[in-house]
């Protein structure tokens, strides 16, 4: 018993080692020298040379880096196309009075320190115009449908009665004229109205390029 009590006074009395292990270099004559410690000068810093730099800071290195610039684009796009002049033709006019739908995506992508823009967006324009029927004004309302314009895409030119494609520096544009059933109107002069919408394209087009360079130089 005496000595079962004695060997538990001497483990409690015994150091205990440590949970984990760590290496300690030990400095000898034939050791490399450490390193020592270097303030940094700010004129240091001023005077290297500049280097443009993209993306956000934390990205010095210029590795891949995805923006979501989502908010940005559609907020953008319904400020720019309704500020678009009014159109006039030979015997009406008309506006865009504002843009009711703007479904898509965009984004800045910035890889060794390079940028590359990228969109897709479909979008409805509400038109409000008025024109001379039958001897009288008569206002008319309608929409033009986008039904997709993204950056990027070269397709073939196409045109047809219900909907014109063009070919867009990179992206392209496809508008889709309809008018809100009014049976007081001929389908002669709806046609006719149909055909006069379509001289928006060439407004809209400018105003979504302008949108595209100011996206790139974000």
């Amino acid at each position: 018993m005496e000595g079962g009590a004695a060997a538990a006074v001497s483990a409690e009395n015994a150091p205990k080692s440590a949970s984990y292990t760590y290496w300690v270099r030990e400095v000898t004559r034939d050791a490399a020298p450490l390193p020592v410690p270097k303030k940094i000068d700010p004129t240091d810093l001023c005077n290297q040379p500049n280097q443009t730099h993209l993306g956000s800071a934390w990205n010095r290195a210029g590795t891949w880096e995805e923006k979501n610039l989502n908010k940005w684009a559609s907020d953008r796009i319904k400020e720019l196309l309704p500020s678009m002049r009014p159109l006039e033709f030979s015997s009406g006019k008309a506006e865009i009075a504002e843009v009711t739908r703007c479904s898509g995506d965009a984004f800045l992508v910035t890889v060794r320190n390079k940028k590359r823009v990228g969109y897709t967006y479909e979008l409805t324009l509400r038109v409000k115009g008025e024109w001379c029927i039958g001897g009288e004004k008569k206002n008319v309302k309608g929409h033009i449908d986008v039904p997709e314009f993204s950056f990027g895409e070269l397709d073939d030119l196409q045109a047809s009665r219900n909907s014109i494609v063009v070919r867009l520096l990179g992206f392209i544009l496809q508008i889709q004229v309809k008018l809100i059933e009014d049976k007081d109107i001929p389908q002669e002069e709806r046609q006719r109205i149909s055909q006069d919408l379509r001289l928006f394209l060439q407004p809209l087009r400018e105003k979504l390029l302008q949108f595209e360079e100011e996206l790139k130089a974000r």
